[in-house]
């Protein structure tokens, strides 16, 4: 019987990092019978999926997704599945060997609970720089130490949610999720092409909070972030908190819990080069990472200028 569907989406994966992964989930000690491996090709034009070994899970299977980004993958992923406990794993995470059984315990026992997350802790290519700490969060790294919690919606974005990497949904809890998606209303997009915005992460939590379950952060599971060198470079990472701090507007306008009010368009050339000033963004890559990471946000609050000034 099939309790939980593992869901990778990937585009282009890279060779080390992917094997890595698909070597944690062959470790599981829940057995494999138990669960089921599905991978979402999103028009990758390289052919590691093609070489990779998964004969160690008989319900392995690659599908294509043609539609460009993850939110598209994760939908296919989805709407496969099988389990009734659907845990996402990126193609550069590690699970420790109890990340399923432990999964399938919490589902058990927490009935209310619809997503979980638990740590996640990098596994760094290269020594990282001594300021990244400052931007762990981006790299979707943390631990929230070692006390459960558990939340339910209170009118803004929990602390604790669960991130995408190793998130773990109960299957019942995301069908509003999958509806509004599949209506195209509100669609929030995730990783596509050049984007680095992350808003669906967030989407997917809150459509479960509004629907009226809970979602709990859990020590016990542990996962291993691979962050290769080049997501340690200002550059990436400026790109990065720009896209996602835009993203993050717009997810909680579609929520309707932004605290924020929009900023007229006109504005936000003004906006900006005044936060370059204050911010000193010139005198090293934390102040030019937040510089760019303001601008996300100036960007954001000017595209729902216009809808607030309609209310």
């Amino acid at each position: 019987m099939i309790s939980i569907s593992v869901i990778i989406a990937t585009y282009n994966p890279d060779k080390n990092r992917l094997n890595r992964t698909l070597d944690g989930l062959r470790k599981q000690n829940l057995p494999v019978s138990n669960w089921e491996l599905i991978i979402i090709d999103n028009n990758s034009t390289n052919d590691m999926l093609s070489t990779a070994d998964l004969s160690w899970n008989p319900a392995a299977k690659v599908l294509a997704e043609s539609r460009q980004g993850l939110t598209h993958a994760r939908l296919k992923g989805f709407l496969e599945a099988r389990g009734q406990v659907i845990v996402m794993v990126d193609d550069d995470n590690i699970l420790e060997v109890n990340y399923l059984d432990q999964v399938l315990r919490i589902f058990r026992e927490k009935e209310g609970i619809g997503a979980i997350g638990g740590k996640s802790v990098p596994s760094f290519d290269s020594p990282p720089p001594l300021w990244l700490k400052e931007f762990y969060g981006n790299l979707a790294l943390r631990d929230l130490g070692e006390e459960i919690v558990i939340n339910k919606m209170n009118g803004e974005y929990p602390a604790a949610a669960p991130i995408g990497a190793g998130m773990a949904l109960r299957a019942e809890a995301i069908l509003p999720y999958i509806k509004g998606l599949q209506s195209k209303k509100g669609l929030i997009a995730d990783r596509q092409g050049y984007s680095l915005a992350s808003g669906g992460d967030n989407d997917l939590v809150l459509s479960i909070l509004n629907a009226g379950w809970e979602i709990g952060y859990f020590p016990s599971l542990v996962l291993h972030h691979i962050i290769p060198a080049q997501r340690m470079q200002p550059a990436y990472l400026a790109r990065l908190v720009n896209n996602t701090n835009k993203s993050w507007i717009a997810v909680l306008q579609k929520h309707k819990i932004n605290p924020w009010k929009g900023i007229a368009p006109w504005t936000v050339g003004l906006r900006k080069i005044k936060a370059w000033i204050t911010g000193r963004a010139w005198a090293g890559p934390v102040n030019y990472i937040k510089w760019r990471g303001a601008c996300g946000t100036f960007d954001g609050l000017a595209d729902i200028y216009h809808e607030d000034s309609n209310t």
